[in-house]
């Protein structure tokens, strides 16, 4: 009871306990210890989501060159879309805020208690590759198709071999209207079904991921290249 143990600590060295009545006192303690374990419960859901960026809605710069949607941002904010099973899927070219964007959106989602899992394409096919060889892969894909929303930064920069295909396939099936998954990309979606080369596993592909979509179209010069 930590939240409660520090609130009468804190009472009690400020000489504040006379003035509360027994109802007010336990109100408070209750209050303290509830607040306590939400924080911590926040801070673990963070550690685990493992994110690319420390990021806030708060920080988020709404230039006008950066075309930002704030209807679609409020949407995002309060994480309804996650109770929907929606997908988002932002797009832009290099160094506009992607992946900035998506960690924002996968803190808030962490404070509101959602499972949250964040990856770099190239890495979650490594740790998929991974898995494999030492038997856990299909506890892997169990792990990850239990999260309310999956993160897949950078989808589209390094090539997508067969396995990749169907193994990414699997993981949007899986989600395909129970859970919410988050892609950010520097190719616009025109060019995606050349990425898939088959042209079957593209269709399913692409039917499943812009099926139930928020879509954010960033533009503008590199934020980095300004700072």
């Amino acid at each position: 009871m930590d939240g409660m143990a520090s609130l009468y600590q804190s009472l009690c060295e400020t000489h504040q306990l006379t003035h509360l009545t027994n109802d007010q006192l336990l109100q408070s303690l209750l209050q303290a210890e509830w607040e306590n374990r939400q924080g911590r419960k926040q801070d673990r859901l963070v550690s685990a989501a493992r994110f690319r960026y420390q990021a806030s809605f708060q920080e988020i710069d709404y230039d006008a060159s950066r075309h930002l949607d704030k209807n679609v941002m409020a949407l995002l904010s309060d994480c309804a879309f996650i109770k929907k099973a929606e997908n988002v899927l932002i797009t832009g070219p290099t160094g506009v805020g992607k992946s900035f964007i998506a960690s924002a959106i996968g803190h808030q989602a962490c404070h509101q208690g959602y499972k949250v899992m964040y990856f770099n394409m190239q890495k979650l096919f490594q740790k998929l590759r991974i898995a494999k060889a030492e038997g856990t892969y299909i506890k892997e894909l169990s792990r990850i198709e239990k999260q309310d929303l999956l993160i897949l930064d950078d989808f589209g920069i390094h090539p997508i071999d067969a396995t990749i295909r169907l193994e990414l396939l699997e993981i949007i099936e899986d989600r395909h209207g129970k859970k919410s998954t988050l892609i950010s990309s520097q190719l616009p979606v025109t060019k995606w079904y050349e990425l898939f080369e088959d042209p079957t596993i593209a269709d399913a592909l692409m039917d499943r991921i812009l099926y139930n979509t928020l879509r954010l179209d960033l533009k503008g010069e590199s934020l980095r290249k300004k700072r």
